[in-house]
């Protein structure tokens, strides 16, 4: 009765003791400098459908599809399984460790006496063999801590992941549509100056339109032709940005032949009050970084302190000859503590190196943080600034129309200069092509915005 209270109390005591775990208790930041960052991730409602709101079912299924192919996503979403089986894979380590072994072993002259000579000794043993490494200052714990922190920002890694494929194949798809459209402007404005080509060369074969008016209209020709190579280089290249998110061929894409930018039909709308922050998985994936950092610091700190290890075997052994039962069974029980006492200036090391490497990641939280607000703000302000561009750009080239369409009107009544017509000409083809240019960097500004708001905007 009193060893099994001796071993009762002993066994109290144990617990008692790793019930604490060394180191410092993480708590998540509140602030950086003045920004409130209280509120934890939260994955956005519409972060992987949030495209469905320009009406573009070709650019829907371009992105149904990427989601499900991606190569980029399969990596990210293998690194959230491996990083919770490692996380797993530590919470076993409070619990014993075990094996079941089978053992033989032979051996001549067992001694060096001489009545051993020749003498050949035998041996069985069977049972289980079991460590247990008693966790008392935390250190276990504080790993387990780590890792799991470390599952998690995995996981929300897989979700930014997500947000990253959806913009780079929307603001290729806008690349594409882009090219397309302006190739097509090219196409259509090398076809008009063709025809004025035409009209030019009979004017000068009938001695009315002079040999430089002649080459005039040529260098413009020849200038909008060295345009189309560009035109079709960039739709190249977006079909192969394309094709490679989706992990297909160059090619294969079977896009709608009719180059329209997609369209909202209704602005986005910013919540006041909103903290966006939350949404940023960049942002949460740096506080998880800390978290670990932080668990990290009790891992080492443990070290300061004793480590206590029981081993144990429950079996069977027995020589030649012997069954085994009741007569040959065997059991050993042996604590070990261990103490680092000699290497306490290495472990001091490793602590400080800890806490270096925890400041590094609060340092590295904060200038994220700071880093996301600036990339919401400016995503914003370049749309905006985009959209009023655009507006000029369309007012231009409108303006550019009517010039070109009055001095061809000149030109052919004769009271014109051809080369008042072919400067309203390049004036025009000019600012149709920077207009489409401005549709497209506009598209891919607003997928700017959604990326950068990590898919927590809305549509009114």
């Amino acid at each position: 009765m009193g060893n099994i209270l001796k071993i009762g109390t002993l066994a109290g005591l144990i617990l008692a003791l790793s019930a604490c775990a060394v180191g410092p208790d993480y708590q998540a930041p509140t602030k950086a400098n003045n920004v409130d960052v209280a509120s934890t991730y939260e994955k956005a409602e519409k972060l992987t459908n949030w495209w469905q709101a320009f009406g573009d079912e070709d650019l829907n299924r371009l992105i149904n599809e990427a989601l499900k192919e991606n190569r980029t996503l399969f990596q990210a979403q293998a690194n959230v399984l491996r990083a919770y089986s490692i996380f797993r894979d530590s919470q076993n380590d409070l619990l014993p460790k075990g094996t079941l072994d089978v053992g033989y072993e032979a051996g001549k002259n067992p001694t060096v006496l001489e009545s051993d000579d020749n003498t050949l000794a035998r041996g069985y043993n069977t049972g289980a063999n079991l460590t247990w490494d008693v966790d008392l200052f935390g250190k276990v714990r504080r790993a387990i801590e780590a890792s799991l922190a470390e599952a998690e920002q995995a996981d929300i890694l897989w979700h930014d992941a997500q947000l990253q494929i959806i913009s780079q194949v929307a603001a290729s798809y806008g690349d594409y549509r882009g090219a397309q459209f302006r190739l097509r402007v090219a196409e259509q404005n090398l076809a008009n100056l063709r025809q004025t080509r035409t009209i030019v060369k009979a004017r000068f074969q009938a001695g009315f339109a002079s040999e430089l008016e002649m080459a005039r209209i040529d260098a413009q020709v020849f200038e909008v032709e060295a345009t189309v190579p560009q035109m079709r280089t960039l739709l190249a290249r977006a079909d192969a940005t394309l094709s490679a998110l989706l992990a297909k061929k160059p090619g294969e894409l079977a896009l709608n032949a009719e180059p329209d930018l997609p369209q909202l039909t209704q602005p986005v709308a910013l919540i006041p009050g909103e903290n966006y922050l939350r949404y940023r998985a960049d942002v949460a994936s740096s506080e998880r970084a800390l978290a670990a950092s932080t668990a990290r610091i009790g891992v080492a700190t443990a070290d300061l302190y004793p480590n206590i290890s029981v081993s144990g075997f429950l079996g069977f052994m027995s020589g030649p000859g012997l069954t085994l039962g009741g007569e040959t069974k065997s059991w050993s029980v042996a604590p070990t503590i261990s103490w680092q006492a000699a290497d306490l200036v290495s472990v001091k090391a490793r602590i400080r190196q800890a806490k270096a490497s925890s400041e590094i990641a609060l340092a590295q939280f904060e200038q994220q943080v700071f880093d996301a607000l600036a990339d919401m703000q400016f995503s914003l302000q370049s749309y905006n600034f985009s959209r009023q561009q655009q507006q000029s750009t369309k007012y231009q080239w409108q303006a550019s129309e009517k010039a070109m369409t009055l001095a061809r009107q000149r030109f052919e009544a004769g009271s014109g200069e051809f080369l008042e017509l072919l400067e309203a000409q390049r004036d025009a083809l000019r600012s149709r092509d920077l207009l489409a240019l401005q549709e497209q960097q506009s598209f891919n500004r607003l997928v700017d915005i959604y990326r950068a708001f990590g898919g927590g905007l809305s549509v009114i």
